[in-house]
């Protein structure tokens, strides 16, 4: 027979079991992706990576809003289906979509997988993002999102640097390292944005003490994928924490490009990624690693997602192939 210090028991017992997992999800990032128009036709498929990869640490929980008319990827948003969505229309060009309008302050982290030529937001939405970041918020911004907005001046100072959109001198400095490993602020006049073909390259860290990059290899290559060059901005409040050598050979610049880059913008955390063109880009482990912890620092200013085991190396690049 029960005691009624064993029923007292059993009864805190069954809360604690019951309360648990809803404190578990409480305590994640909320964090949401944004995407619907990029010239990167594969995009709602990296969408789909991005979400996988960050869930799979435990720490985030990971909403996503679709602009209602979308541009590019047709084939890859049937094929990859994300449940809850609402239904999307494609279009044959970029079109505003006045009802896209997140509401960013339920969430710790916004992740943007916008790219080249997407439609404007609207000046509410635009206001309530800024708002967002200003009070705090983290935003995360992969590969083509610097193509987007060029003529938005809030998100130019989010990014830091961004390419293509006509932008120019008018945006900022090119900003890159020399072979003297000198940071250079170039003011000269030029367009912003370039790239050579697709190739294996290796990242160099310039900063290895900052808690996104701290434990990596000093050195470590990347999978296939775009070495974006002349990228140009307000690069105000901004730190550059890897680079990548882009050669003339390749159409480059021979110049140290960068990489991964954290911005602040009021109280809000960016992290800025120029990694990512294409799904067998975003396998590599080293992007999904900055991936985990950028996202994590970005949200919080911190960051305990441990280094890999199966990391790359400075002369063995390392994928995981994309199961969804």
């Amino acid at each position: 027979m029960l005691t009624k210090k064993d029923f007292s028991f059993l009864i805190i017992l069954c809360l604690a079991i019951c309360f648990v997992p809803a404190f578990a999800q409480s305590s994640r990032i909320r964090a949401l992706i944004v995407d619907g128009q990029n010239n990167h036709e594969q995009w709602p498929k990296i969408t789909a990576m991005m979400k996988q990869y960050l869930e799979q640490t435990g720490k985030f929980s990971v909403d996503l809003q679709r602009t209602q008319f979308t541009w590019q990827g047709d084939k890859y948003i049937e094929a990859y289906p994300i449940k809850g969505l609402r239904q999307t229309q494609a279009l044959a060009q970029s079109k505003v979509d006045s009802t896209f309008h997140p509401e960013f302050s339920k969430y710790d982290l916004v992740i943007c997988n916008f790219g080249w030529n997407a439609a404007p937001w609207t000046a509410k939405t635009q206001a309530d993002f800024e708002k967002y970041m200003k009070n705090g918020g983290g935003l995360v911004v992969i590969h083509a999102a610097d193509n987007s907005f060029p003529e938005w001046p809030a998100y130019n100072q989010m990014i830091g640097l961004g390419g293509w959109g006509d932008r120019t001198e008018k945006d900022g400095p090119y900003v890159y390292y020399d072979q003297n490993n000198k940071l250079v602020k170039d003011t000269q006049p030029g367009k912003a944005g370039s790239h050579g073909s697709q190739f294996d390259f290796l990242i160099t860290l310039r900063d290895t003490t900052h808690p996104i990059t701290k434990g990596m290899p000093k050195k470590w290559l990347h999978n296939k994928d775009e070495l974006y060059d002349r990228l140009r901005g307000p690069a105000k409040n901004m730190q550059i924490l890897a680079t990548a050598f882009s050669p003339k050979s390749n159409n480059g610049t021979d110049c140290n490009e960068p990489t991964l880059i954290t911005i602040h913008y009021g109280k809000g955390r960016i992290f800025h990624m120029t990694l990512g063109h294409a799904d067998y880009s975003v396998e590599c482990v080293g992007f999904i690693s900055c991936l985990q912890r950028g996202s994590q620092w970005a949200a919080t200013g911190k960051v305990d997602i441990p280094i890999p085991d199966d990391f790359p190396t400075e002369t063995e690049k390392r994928q995981r192939k994309f199961d969804k």
